[in-house]
């Protein structure tokens, strides 16, 4: 069974923030992409944390019975991007996500906020 995008967008953002994930922020893009429904970007201050910060985000979207498309950058952990259909996640280094400033290369989108 397909979990809906607003489902796998807690489930992820939840992901990062039992990792301690810094500055969690998604981007509510169904009115201005195909791309995907949400974009969720976080960020670690190290190597290893950015790591497990995609390892749970990973795990818990298989739990739910999301497929995941692809994962790229686990191996240098400056940015890992990881597709899960309507949902991408942006798990940034501290520094690549300041230089890559992807919320400004977004910014037409609608932030979500959580209760």
């Amino acid at each position: 069974m397909a979990v809906h995008s607003d489902e796998l967008l807690q489930i992820t953002v939840t992901a990062a923030e039992d990792k301690k994930a810094v500055n969690v922020v998604a981007l509510n893009l169904k009115e201005i992409s195909l791309v995907a429904d949400y974009f969720v970007i976080c960020s670690g201050n190290s190597d290893t944390q950015v790591q497990a910060i995609a390892t749970e985000i990973r795990k818990q979207a298989e739990k739910s019975g999301t497929r995941v498309r692809g994962i790229e950058g686990m191996d240098s952990a400056r940015w890992v991007l990881i597709d899960l259909g309507d949902v991408i996640v942006h798990v940034f280094h501290r520094d690549e996500r300041e230089y890559y400033n992807i919320e400004r290369l977004w910014s037409d989108a609608k932030v979500v906020e959580f209760a």
